[in-house]
């Protein structure tokens, strides 16, 4: 996921002309900020919070401090790193959670934000955290909505609870009640949404926020809307006093103004992203790693989480045993394809990489060769798996056959195997990590 590109690489060639220039005058930071300030406005960042911004990074930046430091180039990017995490954060706002369960989300937002599927990634999130959530279908006019959110929790394994088309608010309070009498700790409300924010959607929504003791109403944007998402956070929030924001599709074509502008416009903290269409493509919002990679430091925590749960210490034990002792097989070299695809695929992982920024050659991280990769494995017999070296002409034009691929193809991958098994035998395996076959 190339997260906020453009943004980021315009920052990055700002800040690249001060570090050539070594020491830095009042007048030169002060151009440098202008030109942030310009990338800011194009990334689609509210103007007054833009301002603001640049306002604040100028005050710090040309301090006698700054000014008189060995690398004062790295002092400006480190206050601009600050600043950006104080803008969006300062730190995690985690889920409140009811005294007296059930806890109450609700969860709101326009049409085509993505909400109810976002019902459904918020219940297998909390589920992972031991949660035993309800799924609550109140959005009645819609069609095919109650389905929608139906389908979404069973790909959850979570139970929907809905009564048809009667007023929502009636539904909420049923639902509280069957969660109780059921010992379901969670209720999450997925609610109506419409083109555009009018008095009935509003007047409904404080209807069932009446009905029920609501501990958290999230509001879902579309973060590639940019100030319009900011616009609708503001107006729900005036009228409903929103508890945090979701932000969906930060996987397209977004600029950053949403992310970067809501908790100032709003005062709202950003609860969760989400990061692609899958159920499992929701992740907590973190201001500092959210920051750290807008300017190309990476995000090692995030991608160290991702490869917890993509394999098991066990699996990594098992793995780095067979690195150890040289056991390892194309069955091997197959499960680290389908881990990585766990963990978002390659170029995922990359963003997340400090330094990520360097353009990489064209073909180094080939997600569809990869994909042809691991058709060719799937195309082998668990023996020739195992066995690559019987794998003899014959053998090589039937698996082409099967994973429509060349024999030139099936010939690459097995001299890759082979240098990697010489990588690993001469690398020193470090305990529990995993290694990715790329």
């Amino acid at each position: 996921m190339a997260l906020f590109a453009s943004l980021s690489e315009r920052l990055n060639h700002i800040f690249s002309k001060l570090t050539k220039r070594g020491k830095l005058t009042e007048l030169e930071i002060r151009t440098a900020m202008r030109e942030v300030r310009i990338a800011l406005l194009e990334a689609d960042v509210n103007i007054k919070v833009a301002k603001q911004f640049i306002a604040d990074v100028s005050e710090k930046a040309v301090g006698q401090e700054v000014l008189q430091s060995l690398n004062p180039a790295q002092q400006v990017v480190k206050i601009v790193n600050e600043e950006l995490i104080a803008l969006m954060g300062p730190g995690n706002a985690k889920l409140e959670v009811s005294p007296k369960p059930p806890t109450v989300i609700m969860m709101c937002g326009l049409q085509g934000a993505g909400k109810t599927t976002l019902c459904g990634k918020l219940a297998l999130l909390l589920k992972k955290q031991g949660k035993k959530p309800l799924l609550v279908a109140c959005d009645i006019y819609r069609p095919a909505a109650i389905e929608q959110l139906k389908v979404v929790g069973g790909k959850a394994d979570t139970e929907v609870f809905e009564k048809g088309t009667q007023a929502p608010a009636r539904t909420s309070r049923q639902a509280v009640e069957y969660a109780l009498k059921m010992g379901y700790d969670t209720v999450i409300i997925d609610t109506a949404g419409r083109l555009h924010i009018d008095d009935a959607l509003m007047k409904e929504l404080e209807d069932i926020e009446k009905a029920v003791t609501v501990t958290e109403i999230l509001l879902t944007v579309d973060a590639m809307t940019g100030q319009d998402a900011v616009t609708v956070a503001e107006t729900f929030n005036a009228r409903l006093g929103v508890t945090g924001v979701i932000l969906t599709k930060l996987d397209g074509d977004t600029r950053g103004g949403a992310c970067l502008s809501i908790k100032a416009v709003t005062g709202k903290p950003i609860k969760f992203i989400g990061v692609g269409e899958k159920l499992t493509d929701l992740e907590p919002f973190y201001p500092d790693r959210m920051a750290s990679r807008i300017l190309g430091m990476g995000d090692v925590l995030s991608l160290i989480e991702k490869a917890q749960e993509a394999v098991t210490e066990q699996q990594a034990k098992e793995m780095e045993r067979k690195m150890r002792e040289n056991s390892f097989t194309l069955t091997d070299y197959l499960s680290q394809f389908e881990a990585l695809k766990k963990m978002g695929g390659a170029s995922a992982l990359m963003g997340m990489l400090p330094g990520s920024k360097l353009k990489l050659k064209e073909g180094d991280l080939d997600e569809k060769k990869m994909e042809r990769t691991r058709a060719i494995i799937l195309s082998m017999t668990p023996r020739e798996r195992d066995n690559p070296q019987i794998i003899n002409s014959s053998r090589k034009r039937r698996i082409a056959l099967g994973s429509g691929t060349t024999v030139q193809e099936i010939n690459q991958l097995l001299k890759q195997f082979e240098q990697t098994k010489l990588l690993m035998k001469q690398m020193k395996s470090g305990k529990g990590r995993m290694r990715l076959p790329f």
